[in-house]
């Protein structure tokens, strides 16, 4: 009865968190024109089956394909509607969230905690980390407070607002599962996993620590059946406020890079270096005129 009671005590209160954090989450969506070979017989695009697909990592389908009205001139005026979550994270109106939730958008409509709507203006986008930045027109606006997201630690609680489905401001906690993920196809971003419960409408929107301040953003999914199986991936907010700043001064993001192709080092590989354990990466390729060759570094260091 004691250790029930112990536990029951060491359970973290979200409502004050909630309560502060809540106004400053926003909830996306966007109009895009969609080409007429798009359409099917039936004036609807279907959305992708995604029953029996392999494991894999994915974005969330947050797009829904409303019935398409004929216009009178004869065609058809297609829009394809996205849903999606942000949050505000300066008074005067910028809001974050991923690149995948506007993409392509030709509008975007940013709805407050108050349902107040506002049309977006795009700043910027960065594909390669998946984060985009947007502005609205407004003053004295509600915002997060901002974490350091490399403080975080394994094990840690963690919370999310989105809009999961539409269902706005919905909230799902859980735990930090693990640091510095490298997913596939995803070489620039060392992801946060938790097991937050993440659905479509989701991506984009703040993961919070217990004080109350962002450290990542919502992102992607590790699924069968395209629902939340418990491995949830947010972008570190180091990684991107960094994309933000670069997006709100230059408008594009610039990235070093060493002009190398490597390989993990394994038992095989160290026991030939002769190195006492398997760490490091092995320089597979070089390419040319790029700032290894001209560095010196060759094939095999």
């Amino acid at each position: 009865m004691g250790q029930a009671l112990f536990a029951q005590a060491s359970l973290p209160d979200f409502t004050e968190l909630v309560e502060q954090a809540s106004p400053a989450v926003v909830n996306i969506s966007t109009r895009q024109k969609v080409p007429d070979r798009a359409v099917a017989g039936s004036g609807q695009l279907n959305a992708p089956d995604l029953e029996g697909l392999p494991p894999m990592f994915r974005e969330f389908f947050e797009r829904n394909i409303p019935q398409v009205p004929r216009n009178p001139g004869g065609g058809r005026q297609r829009e394809a509607q996205s849903l999606g979550s942000g949050f505000i994270i300066s008074a005067d109106g910028y809001v974050l969230t991923n690149n995948h939730v506007i993409a392509d958008a030709d509008e975007i409509i940013v709805r407050l905690s108050d349902r107040s709507e506002l049309e977006a203006k795009l700043v910027g986008t960065d594909p390669r980390s998946d984060v985009a930045l947007l502005k609205v027109e407004g003053a004295g606006l509600p915002t997060v407070r901002l974490g350091k997201s490399e403080e975080l630690k394994v094990g840690e609680w963690v919370l999310a607002i989105g809009s999961p489905f539409g269902f706005d401001h919905s909230v799902t906690a859980g735990i930090v599962s693990a640091k510095g993920r490298s997913l596939p196809n995803e070489s620039y971003v060392p992801f946060i996993q938790t097991d937050v419960a993440i659905n479509p409408g989701n991506s984009g929107g703040p993961l919070f620590n217990l004080a109350g301040e962002v450290v990542g953003i919502n992102s992607q999914i590790f699924t069968r059946s395209g629902g939340f199986m418990g491995l949830s991936f947010a972008i570190p907010m180091s990684v991107a406020m960094d994309v933000a700043d670069q997006l709100k001064t230059e408008g594009k993001v610039s990235r070093g890079w060493l002009g190398v192709v490597i390989q993990e080092v394994n038992k095989d590989l160290a026991e030939s270096f002769g190195l006492d354990k398997p760490a490091g990466a092995l320089v597979a390729q070089v390419l040319e005129d790029g700032p290894a060759a001209k560095g010196g570094l060759q094939v095999g260091d």
